[in-house]
């Protein structure tokens, strides 16, 4: 196991940091409101990102999702490429994939997925194509209408462009085409994907809100002393710097694993119940190492929070997780 990147998964993580550096900035994102960043998806596909995720993997998606996830940037990044690219890419036909790879490249193409939940779709309102399982738990591909009263706007905890189909044949699996064979595999290699890639996600509002945490305890002085020389202070954040490098390292390794074609299910499972148990520890971490301030809602460590927790509901309960991790585990299902 490796988990150095590639000289052109660097690359791209590196170029992945600067453009969302650059352009999901605290002013653009208060500007955006609960919508994405239109300009910031088209920098995003422009600089060959999304593309570049074809070449480096499921690995170099969590390592450029890390860096979405530092700047809570509101874009649909993760997930078309989880849920389209990769998809697409693996599970896809010959003809699918010569069809419909170039849209997901270029980001004129966004699919999002209507499980495992289908109360609500993240980023709907963005998406051309949604990824909706029938009974059988094969998936098809079904395209969002185009029309004004097919998706109605639900606004979520964090600002993830979401929607719910006002009719039900929006999100009928009869209406698309089948990425895949018939059967769960395909959906099942997806969700573990997807798992792992929000998961990343996850990392990276994790690693944001502890650095806005550490960069403010630092210059922000009581009794004429920076918070951070308090012991109570360097616990805390020590115990989410921790949490962090947790969701990190399973993250990478389940990513690792999935690209090198090894059994996969229980870390997939792993990684999620890290992201989502420990992801809400170190959001909460980082509003309340900011004392009051971290109460402001306008506060840029307030939207890690914000997506910190969306995330733990979106990736499911440690609970449901661990429930899940043990069937998986007492069938020795863990391909």
């Amino acid at each position: 196991m490796d988990f150095d990147p590639t000289e052109e998964q660097a690359a791209a993580r590196d170029l992945a940091a600067r453009v969302f550096g650059d352009l999901a900035t605290p002013e653009r994102l208060a500007a955006a409101g609960t919508g994405s960043d239109a300009e910031l998806w088209k920098a995003l596909c422009a600089a060959g990102l999304v593309e570049a995720v074809e070449e480096t993997g499921l690995l170099g998606l969590v390592l450029l999702a890390e860096e979405q996830g530092r700047t809570t940037a509101q874009v649909p990044f993760t997930a078309s490429a989880v849920y389209g690219l990769l998809a697409v890419a693996r599970h896809g036909t010959d003809e699918q994939r010569a069809r419909l790879l170039p849209g997901l490249r270029a980001g004129t193409t966004v699919v999002t997925a209507a499980f495992p939940q289908k109360e609500w779709v993240p980023w709907l309102r963005d998406a051309t194509h949604v990824l909706v399982p029938d009974e059988t738990r094969t998936l098809h591909l079904v395209p969002v209408p185009d029309t004004g009263d097919a998706v109605e706007p639900v606004e979520l905890t964090a600002p993830w462009a979401a929607g719910r189909a006002v009719r039900a044949a929006a999100l009928d699996p009869g209406s698309g085409e089948r990425i895949g064979g018939p059967g769960p595999y395909a959906y099942e290699d997806v969700l573990a994907a997807a798992r792992i890639a929000f998961a990343g996600l996850q990392a990276g509002v994790c690693a944001g809100s502890l650095a806005r945490a550490v960069a403010y305890t630092s210059v922000r002085e009581q009794f004429g002393r920076p918070l951070s020389s308090n012991q109570g202070v360097q616990l805390r954040a020590a115990d989410a710097y921790m949490d962090t490098e947790s969701i990190r390292v399973t993250a990478y390794e389940a990513a690792w694993r999935y690209d090198e074609g090894l059994p996969v299910a229980e870390h997939a499972l792993t990684a999620a119940w890290w992201a989502a148990e420990a992801g809400k520890r170190v959001v909460h971490a980082g509003q309340h190492l900011h004392g009051g301030m971290g109460a402001d809602l306008d506060h840029p460590v307030h939207r890690h929070f914000l997506w910190g927790r969306q995330l733990d509901a979106y990736l499911g309960c440690g609970t449901e997780l661990l429930a899940e991790l043990g069937d998986v585990l007492a069938k020795g299902d863990t391909a």
